[in-house]
């Protein structure tokens, strides 16, 4: 179902390609058509969803079978959502048909198996990505749970605690967001310090969802504390300290009574 709208919001992009993997219009087996959901242009990038999951499957079990290592096998993971011609991540319906491709793929597995683990993972940000908020939600607290209850490490939790917080935003659930965003900027605070990135992101969030439900002298106070910290670590003209201060200067004028000055 998902490949089948995926091939439809693509068509008029599509018209007259062939797949780069097989070279034919038509998938041999499926019989679909072609999707393009990445940042190629001109004639490159065409492709059928199932010859990207069979490739992504194939790679992976490879990297598995002759023990690879841990970079070689993640290198080969995202096959399953980043394009291997831009290298950049497949969107919308594209990613949400990989998502579920990963998962039909690997659901069999125990549930400690990380490429489940991860399929669950591609899943919800597939869904996140075209826009099935509700369905992506149960996914993410589905996996949030496996997580913490087999003891996963500390920087993977947080970062589906990240998901999830956006996945309640888009909800509306704003003080749900609130709430797990300054679990994630107090976690990444702790493991790694103010001048991390993943700290910097975190912090733009959490500082954000303040802003949402407009509590602006706390998205000020939070802003005013970070973006020295980005200005030293990125830079000026990098688009997270240029959104911060974007953000914090919203933050100014959102007060009520703020002057012009």
């Amino acid at each position: 179902e998902t490949v089948s709208v995926a091939v439809e919001q693509c068509a008029d992009d599509t018209k007259g390609q062939t797949c780069y993997i097989c070279t034919q219009a038509l998938h041999w087996k499926t019989k679909e058509g072609l999707v393009r959901g990445c940042s190629c242009r001109g004639t490159a990038g065409f492709v059928h969803v199932s010859c990207l999951a069979e490739q992504a499957k194939i790679l992976v079990a490879e990297a598995e079978e002759n023990n690879l290592g841990n970079k070689a096998w993640n290198a080969r993971w995202k096959r399953w959502y980043k394009c291997s011609l831009c290298e950049q991540s497949y969107h919308s319906v594209v990613r949400c048909a990989l998502g579920w491709g990963s998962w039909k793929t690997y659901l069999g597995r125990p549930e400690a198996d990380e490429a489940r683990r991860l399929a669950m993972t591609a899943l919800g940000n597939g869904l996140y990505g075209a826009k099935h908020y509700e369905d992506a939600l149960p996914v993410q607290e589905a996996e949030l749970s496996v997580r913490q209850r087999l003891g996963d490490s500390a920087n993977n939790i947080l970062a589906v605690q990240g998901n999830l917080a956006g996945t309640y935003q888009m909800l509306g659930r704003l003080e749900d967001a609130q709430r797990i965003y300054r679990d994630v900027y107090s976690g990444y605070l702790k493991l790694n310090g103010e001048e991390h990135l993943q700290t910097l992101i975190a912090a733009e969030n959490y500082a954000l969802s303040f802003f949402r439900l407009e509590r602006f002298e706390e998205a000020k106070a939070l802003f005013r504390k970070s973006i020295p910290a980005a200005r030293r670590v990125l830079g000026e003209s990098r688009e997270l300290t240029l959104l911060m201060r974007w953000n914090y200067a919203q933050s100014l004028w959102g007060v009520d009574g703020a002057t012009l000055d």
